[in-house]
């Protein structure tokens, strides 16, 4: 295992527990570090949509009923 400093207790389901464990043995890694690096793409995933928001904030608002009609005009739906 990496250097892992935090302890926490975590429920899964039976289901998703048993993967799990079938997971680590195969990849010869623990829970820990499979659950660690899940919650590591997460949050990179969210600090990928803040960018994207920031990046976007000047951009007009369009509303859902302005899409759809900007849809159907162009044959899209």
């Amino acid at each position: 295992m990496g250097i892992l400093s935090k302890r926490s207790t975590i429920y899964f389901e039976p289901s998703i527990h048993q993967a799990l464990k079938m997971k680590a043995a195969s990849s010869h890694v623990s829970i820990s570090e499979i659950v660690d690096e899940a919650v590591r793409l997460l949050m990179a995933e969210d600090q990928e949509d803040l960018s994207a928001l920031v990046e976007r904030k000047d951009e007009p608002e369009l509303s859902y009923e302005t899409l759809i009609n900007d849809l159907k005009a162009h044959g899209k739906i």
